[in-house]
């Protein structure tokens, strides 16, 4: 087409006579078919495209708003603490703590779409959980997020380092949670990511400043702050390198609830040092040997505040963001042994119902199973290794079971945990059906 030579087509939408005067003026054109559209067109697709995502994105909100009332009934703080009991043993007060912050995040979740700008805003209430290694931190996250309506990601904090440095970056929490809510970006503003080993991005040098690189320490946790606070995130596709020309997803987590939870080995003895300048009748200072067990670390964890987060080498401005401190207890053998036998998904049920469907009944008898609990003290591991040492005992009877169809009793005595022993095996009778678990 020759310059300035004007040409004309009819607008297959509108029908008008469209005159090109100018090779930089042609609307969409198929020479082949004779299909074209005009600017004006164009214009009124574009802003008929437009109003049509403002609208489905105005509906799924409203339809997400709408679930939160049946979300909260389900959701109460008594009925997730059932809900919990039922799996963990023991530590009470983490259940509460939970509970509340859950139950307080559904309803700041209603009120935010019910309210004005303007009127009293209500802030997040983020929670930091600590507690020795093996005491639940992780398993009642983990069975919280089964039974919420909303979805929940867990990141393991250590492997999260500064932007710069080979790693994850600490986008890649958002991201997780956004796979959880699958791709739903309202549902991903409205979740909560855990994020554990928490305590391994404290500053190496506690309150004072490092003059060495620490990629894996401070400077991933002043990445978080704005994410903890509200902020725009944007992160890429799973798979996908991050470059300037990579598309991008964006969250805003102004309304995503934060959970940390870390075991902080030796903050015990932060805080002891902090009661015993204090008070020094308190004696919390004094060495007794043998005695820096269960009753003294409780004791100790119950009294963290944000000043031995501090000096533990959290900085300020994340504790000011985790305004909720959650401490859990070490369990002690009886305990363990409840943990063996009592919750739903207790280690011993579960190798009861394996071997069942083998024919076979499996019995511990009771000193086989404080043997297992004092071991998983031993180790000072917690509820942990539990299942590990039974699994240990286990190995070569669950090898040997699958060679006959028989009905047949195993019986896991105390030497079998202590000493190495072979678990007891006897045939049982055609007629006795009690194989079954």
């Amino acid at each position: 087409m020759a310059k300035n030579t004007p040409v004309q087509h009819v607008c297959s939408f509108c029908k008008r006579l469209i005159t090109i005067r100018d090779q930089y003026d042609l609307p969409i054109f198929d020479p082949q078919s004779g299909f074209a559209i005009c600017k004006s067109c164009i214009k009124d697709i574009y802003r008929f495209l437009e109003e049509h995502d403002q609208n489905v994105e105005q509906k799924h909100k409203k339809n997400f708003a709408a679930s939160l009332d049946a979300a909260l009934e389900k959701n109460k703080p008594h009925i997730i603490k059932e809900y919990l009991d039922q799996y963990i043993i023991e530590q009470d007060r983490a259940k509460k703590v939970l509970a509340v912050a859950v139950y307080n995040h559904y309803k700041r979740m209603k009120y935010g779409y019910e309210t004005q700008p303007g009127e009293t805003e209500i802030e997040k209430s983020n929670v930091i959980m600590l507690g020795p290694s093996g005491c639940g931190k992780t398993a009642l996250l983990s069975h919280l997020s089964t039974m919420l309506d909303i979805p929940f990601a867990v990141t393991d904090a250590s492997s999260l380092t500064e932007a710069g440095f080979v790693g994850a970056d600490v986008e890649v929490a958002v991201r997780n949670l956004y796979y959880a809510a699958d791709k739903d970006i309202e549902r991903t503003e409205h979740g909560i990511i855990y994020l554990d080993e928490f305590d391994k991005i404290a500053r190496k040098s506690g309150e004072n400043n490092s003059i060495t690189a620490d990629p894996g320490h401070e400077g991933v946790q002043q990445a978080l702050l704005k994410m903890l606070e509200g902020s725009q995130v944007e992160f890429t596709a799973r798979g996908q390198r991050k470059h300037p020309e990579a598309p991008t997803i964006k969250v805003n987590t102004q309304n995503i609830l934060f959970i940390v939870g870390g075991a902080f080995v030796g903050i015990d003895d932060v805080i002891a040092k902090r009661l015993q300048k204090s008070d020094a009748n308190i004696g919390f200072g004094a060495k007794v040997e043998g005695e820096k067990d269960k009753a003294k670390y409780d004791e100790l964890i119950r009294q963290v505040n944000p000043e031995d987060l501090m000096k533990y080498g959290i900085i300020p401005e994340i504790i000011g963001r985790l305004p909720i401190i959650c401490t859990l207890e070490t369990l002690d053998e009886n305990a363990l042994l409840r943990i063996l036998t009592e919750p739903i998904n207790a280690p011993v049920r579960q190798y009861q119902k394996l071997l069942a469907m083998d024919h076979v009944k499996l019995e511990f008898e009771d000193a086989a199973l404080r043997a297992v609990a004092k071991k998983a003290i031993e180790r000072k591991t917690g509820a942990r290794s539990l299942k590990g040492i039974i699994e240990d005992v286990m190995l070569d009877v669950m090898f040997d079971i699958p060679r006959s169809a028989e009905p047949r009793r195993v019986t896991i005595t105390e030497a079998c945990i202590t000493e190495g022993a072979r678990p007891e095996v006897e045939l049982l009778e055609e007629d006795e059906e009690s194989w079954s678990a």
